[in-house]
């Protein structure tokens, strides 16, 4: 189950067992340009080249943060124990006429392995159905993503088609996964 809490700055709050999603705060940047330029985490979220985040960068992204957006929400992940920054995750874009939202997630790594991620992503996922009143979610991964592949499983994501060696990655080509969850989906599991 779900639960929404307030901050005393009134901001929403989403958390779940393991993990909250919340507002970015300008002091995540270090730890975000540090997670984010692992060489192991890099190679799972861009598909470009992985040139590295400058703080500059960083900065110039977080100053453009627009709560009142229709197309894009970004969250910080942050553990419920702890309270520590983990990774972010989001709605990186909304098609409101066919009710369809694209999804991503990445976490840094000292927190692999540890359920962190298909718990934030069930609270995204809530969020996005519940709140939003959207019809499908819907994300891209790497082929060679294993371990973020069995996560959106346990969440309840499927398999819905593969674009073909579109990534070229440590020498090779590789397939991007279309996975995506539907709403009645997603309620027959909770």
């Amino acid at each position: 189950m779900c639960c929404y809490n307030y901050s005393s700055k009134f901001m929403n709050i989403i958390y779940k067992f393991l993990v909250r999603l919340r507002a970015y705060k300008k002091e995540d940047i270090d730890i975000v340009l540090e997670y984010i330029n692992d060489p192991e985490v890099k190679k799972y979220l861009v598909p470009g080249i992985p040139f590295p985040f400058r703080k500059e960068d960083e900065e110039k992204w977080y100053q453009n943060l627009d709560p009142f957006s229709t197309k894009s929400y970004s969250f910080d992940i942050e553990t419920l124990e702890g309270k520590e920054y983990i990774g972010g995750c989001g709605i990186n874009d909304v098609d409101w006429k066919n009710s369809v939202a694209v999804v991503g997630i990445f976490l840094g790594k000292p927190h692999w392995n540890k359920g962190y991620g298909t718990d934030a992503m069930k609270v995204l996922v809530r969020f996005i159905f519940e709140e939003m009143n959207i019809n499908k979610i819907k994300l891209y991964v790497y082929s060679f993503n294993k371990r973020a592949i069995k996560s959106y499983e346990k969440v309840g994501f499927k398999k819905e088609g593969v674009l073909r060696e579109e990534i070229f990655r440590n020498g090779k080509y590789h397939d991007v996964y279309v996975m995506g969850i539907l709403k009645k989906e997603w309620q027959s599991k909770i």
